[in-house]
């Protein structure tokens, strides 16, 4: 077996910095550690500096010991995460329910009589993957009845699609899930493929050309609402005011009596293509560039482009703004 060298890494007294990261590559290169002995000759390190940093990977879940022969075999760093995070994630969220359950049976005791219906510290804010993940986790825990998702389009769909993942787990219990996203989930193969497995799972799916805001409302109690910021940071706000939830309930309801289903078995745009067109046309009647369209449809310059070029050629028109008018008086007349 060749020896694994460290290179150029940098050194504390003759041992690397980077020791859990070097024997975790060596790991993986190998597909197991036979022994401590075995690395530390394999690396030219001392046996017990080996041996520590092997307990920490062990610690770290990015490792694991086979029973049988004692030899170290290398995890998948996602799955290392979520064993090793999920516990604190749990824990730190569930102290948060328990201070804002204090904190509401606190208000409910002190504040006056006539303000008995209105909510006290109903809104509250989160940042960060983590922190937004991790509610999300617990309120699909103990959502029983509905949940519904406004998922508009974005930049990062992969970042939007991770924030999201811990709601879908409701499915599992049979909840009823509706989700209106955009037009455009219809056309890329990934996100087709995702929304194709939830559809599997039980979820009903329907699109629209522009979906307003990404939020989430468990059993008609609870709403979160998230945004990102120019950076692609997500935060997020916590709602459990009443009438917010009821007015995004209602807003929901309206979305999704004007949007369109998405079968599993559809292909391409399908029964949406009209509705998006007409988006098209709408926004070039109003003078609007192609990546300002582009943007409000949550699409690419490229698709929007091919759009309005068919869109030219449907109405055989000459110029953009001639195609946006042609299509709002024939929106008119129909209307």
């Amino acid at each position: 077996m060749s020896v694994v060298t460290l290179g150029s890494l940098p050194t504390v007294d003759g041992v690397p910095d980077d020791l859990e990261a070097e024997l975790y590559r060596y790991a993986v290169q190998l597909g197991e550690i036979v022994s401590p002995e075995r690395a530390a000759a394999d690396l030219a390190l001392p046996t017990g500096e080996v041996f520590a940093a092997l307990t920490r990977l062990v610690e770290l879940h990015l490792l694991r010991t086979d029973g049988t022969t004692g030899r170290y075999l290398p995890m998948d760093p996602e799955v290392a995460a979520t064993l090793l995070i999920s516990p604190v994630e749990r824990a730190m969220y569930q102290r948060r329910e328990l201070a804002d359950r204090l904190r509401d049976r606190i208000d409910a005791i002190t504040r006056p009589a006539v303000e008995v219906s209105e909510p006290v510290g109903a809104i509250d804010s989160l940042e960060g993957v983590a922190e937004i993940r991790g509610l999300f986790k617990l309120a699909a825990e103990v959502c029983r009845d509905e949940m519904v998702v406004l998922r508009p389009g974005h930049d990062d769909d992969e970042l939007l699609d991770d924030l999201l993942a811990p709601c879908y787990s409701v499915l599992e219990r049979a909840v009823s899930v509706r989700v209106v996203c955009p037009h455009r989930s219809r056309a890329g193969f990934a996100s087709r493929a995702k929304a194709k497995r939830l559809i599997a799972d039980g979820a009903e799916i329907r699109t629209l050309s522009q979906v307003p805001q990404a939020a989430v409302v468990f059993d008609r109690t609870l709403a979160v609402m998230f945004s990102f910021d120019e950076d692609g940071f997500p935060t997020a706000r916590r709602v459990r005011d009443r009438n917010v939830v009821r007015f995004l309930l209602d807003m929901f309801g309206q979305l999704w009596d004007s949007a369109t289903p998405f079968a599993a078995e559809d292909t391409g745009y399908a029964d949406a293509i009209d509705d998006l067109q007409q988006s098209v046309a709408r926004l070039m009647a109003q003078g609007l560039t192609d990546e300002v369209v582009a943007r409000r449809l949550g699409m690419s310059v490229r698709t929007c482009r091919r759009h309005i070029a068919a869109l030219l050629q449907n109405l055989d028109a000459v110029s953009r703004f001639q195609a946006g008018v042609l299509a709002a008086s024939k929106l008119t007349m129909t209307a």
